[in-house]
C-alpha cells in the first residue's frame, strides 16, 4: 500500500507499506511509481500506524501528559515552534490533523500497543472531541480559528478551551523550556528507536528522512536519531531516565542503553 501525508501537495513523503506477502518486485514497482510522482518514498513494514504515525502518537501522548500536569498548551506550542523548530507545535498540529481524527486513531494505537499507548485518563484530545471541538475543520479546537480584516486565517487561544482543560488538568504550573522539549521529544525518539530495532524501518537515515519529510521535523536537527546522536546517547538515556516514572513511552530500550554504554551512535562518524 501507499500512505500519503497531508497536505498531499506539500508533503513529499510517501510510505510504501510492505505486507507479509508483498514481493520485492511489487515493492520496487511502487517505490518507482512514487518517485515518478515526485515523492520521496520510504519502505515500511506493516504495523499499527505504519512508521510515521506510530512515532507521532507517543509525541502527542507526551504533550497530553504535560497538559494534564498543568502546562499551558500555548506555551508548549511556542517552545516547540520557536525554540525546537517545529513548523507547528503539538496542540496546533492536533487542530490541523483534526481532533476527531486523532481521537479515533488513538483507539487503533492503543489496541496495537496496549502497554505503551493505552488511552490516558482525562485525555485532553478526548475532552476536545467530546466537546465537539474538532480543530480547524469546525473552527474550534485548542485554538479558535477566524479570519482577520484582510481575510487571512488566524488562530487565537480560546478561553473555552482553557476552561475545558482546567476541569481535567492539575493546577497551572510553569515548566522550563528544557522540560517541555524533553517531555514531548523523548517519547518520539524512543518510538523511532523501537521501529528501527523491530525492522519496521530499515535504516536510521530512512527513519529521519521520514519524519523530516512526513511530519516537518526540523530539518536543521536532522531527524530524531540524528538529534539523539547530537545530544549524545549517554546524555539521552540519562534524560529519558529522569522521566521514566511517567510511563513506558519514556523508558529506553535495553539496546539503546547498551549503545550508550559502548559510546555508539546511530550515525557513526
Amino acid at each position: 500500500g501507499m500512505h500519503f501525508f497531508n497536505p498531499v501537495h506539500r508533503m513529499p513523503l510517501v510510505e510504501v507499506i510492505r505486507g507479509k506477502d508483498t514481493s520485492d518486485e511489487t515493492v520496487a514497482a511502487v517505490v518507482a511509481y512514487a518517485a515518478r510522482m515526485g515523492k520521496s518514498p520510504i519502505v515500511v513494514n506493516d504495523c499499527p500506524g505504519f512508521f510515521v504515525n506510530r512515532v507521532l502518537f507517543p509525541y502527542f501522548a507526551g504533550f497530553s501528559k504535560l497538559v494534564l500536569d498543568g502546562a499551558d498548551f500555548a506555551q508548549i506550542d511556542k517552545v516547540m515552534e520557536k525554540q525546537f523548530g517545529w513548523p507547528m507545535g503539538p496542540a496546533y498540529l492536533l487542530d490541523v490533523v483534526g481532533l476527531d481524527t486523532a481521537y479515533h486513531c488513538t483507539d487503533v494505537m492503543a489496541a496495537g500497543f496496549p502497554s505503551r499507548m493505552a488511552k490516558l485518563d482525562n485525555d485532553p484530545v478526548a475532552a476536545m472531541y467530546k466537546a465537539e471541538r474538532y480543530g480547524q475543520k469546525n473552527g474550534v479546537g485548542f485554538y479558535a480559528y477566524s479570519k482577520d480584516a484582510k481575510g487571512k486565517p488566524k488562530k487565537d487561544v480560546d478561553p473555552a478551551a482553557v476552561n475545558l482543560l482546567a476541569g481535567i488538568a492539575a493546577d497551572k504550573q510553569d515548566f522550563s523550556s528544557d522540560d517541555i522539549i524533553a517531555r514531548v521529544m523523548v517519547p518520539m525518539i524512543n518510538e523511532t528507536i523501537r521501529c528501527l530495532e523491530e525492522g519496521i524501518i530499515e535504516s536510521a537515515a530512512e527513519a529521519d528522512m521520514g519524519l523530516v519529510y512526513g511530519l516537518g521535523f526540523p530539518p536543521f536537527r536532522g531527524g530524531p536519531l540524528r538529534y539523539a546522536d547530537t545530544i549524545g546517547l549517554a546524555n539521552f538515556v540519562a534524560l529519558a531516565d529522569k522521566y521514566a516514572h511517567l510511563g513506558e513511552i519514556y523508558q529506553v530500550t535495553d539496546k539503546t542503553r547498551a549503545m550508550a554504554a559502548a559510546g555508539q551512535r546511530f550515525f557513526p562518524v
